[in-house]
């Protein structure tokens, strides 16, 4: 299995963490009826993207995009020595996946950029920091961390009420650090990456779009998790803040995409993670594209 792309004059890498079950597909999409699940069962077994218990196979990874003048991260992945005792396979991990598939790619923690953050959940920031000496520091020394001000605003309310254990130690040491730029939804990397409001799943969840003068790219985060939401828009995540604006944005968004050139690079669905949205029946596909 190839972990890298070409499109336009930009260069994907996915870097995967983990690729594994998650959560039976009926808990984590309340709205998913068991006779809607036994319809499409075969054709999502068929992509790996469903277990034969009825657990969902979700996929952890960021993506680095080289454009011609930068090498950005997107989406941190779980991180190690993080307590996170909810989710047995993410808690204080020690190994060296992660930092293996970065190698293998190509790539040290010193060649990122920028590191950019589609929302501020516990699996998209684990590996903005690492443990050095009791502390936790920037993992990649030289990027610029892009945290959008929608969204750091809300968890910094958020963590002010009940604290938020990645915000704590994912977030806030780069912000200590002076590493991280605060922005707003019209900020751009040269003419190459620009961001795109999606929220619903958090408040200020966005999803990045790469290409010079259009969209070659657009990398969607949480805006779906599961192949299953591209065939039923109105099936949202139990993890979405407000569950209906997901849905309504996630239909927005494959309806702005369908039927076009653009790759949609996800952040959950299974190998090979990447394809073109088209439209089926009353929903759509994410149709996978053969990597090179």
């Amino acid at each position: 299995m190839s972990l890298k792309l070409a499109v336009g004059d930009l260069t994907i890498h996915r870097i995967i963490e983990q690729e594994t079950t998650f959560l039976p597909a009926l808990d984590l999409l309340p709205a998913l009826t068991p006779e809607l699940l036994a319809e499409n069962r075969p054709w999502l077994q068929g992509t790996g993207a469903l277990d034969s218990k009825d657990v969902l196979v979700l996929c952890f990874q960021s993506y680095i995009v080289k454009t011609p003048h930068h090498t950005i991260l997107i989406d941190s992945c779980i991180g190690n020595d993080k307590p996170r005792p909810l989710r047995p396979k993410w808690n204080m991990k020690t190994d060296n996946t992660y930092m293996r598939m970065l190698a293998t790619a190509g790539f040290a923690v010193e060649d990122i950029d920028f590191v950019m953050c589609t929302h501020l959940h516990v699996d998209h920031v684990g590996w903005n920091t690492r443990l050095h000496d009791d502390r936790w520091v920037p993992t990649f020394p030289n990027a610029r961390y892009i945290f959008g001000k929608d969204e750091f605003d809300y968890w910094t309310e958020q963590n002010a009420t009940t604290p938020a254990p990645a915000f704590v130690d994912s977030v806030l040491p780069v912000v200590e650090a002076k590493r991280a730029e605060i922005v707003r939804n019209d900020y751009e990397i040269g003419d190459h990456l620009r961001i795109l409001p999606t929220p619903g799943h958090t408040p200020g969840h966005v999803a990045f779009t790469f290409g010079r003068g259009k969209d070659d790219a657009v990398f969607c985060g949480d805006l779906m998790h599961s192949p299953l939401q591209t065939r039923f828009p109105e099936l949202s995540a139990k993890f979405d803040v407000d569950q209906a604006q997901a849905a309504s944005t996630r239909r927005g968004f494959l309806e702005r995409y369908c039927d076009t050139d653009t790759l949609c690079c996800t952040a959950h669905f299974p190998s090979p993670s990447m394809g073109k949205i088209r439209r089926r029946g009353e929903g759509f596909s994410c149709d996978p594209i053969a990597t090179a």
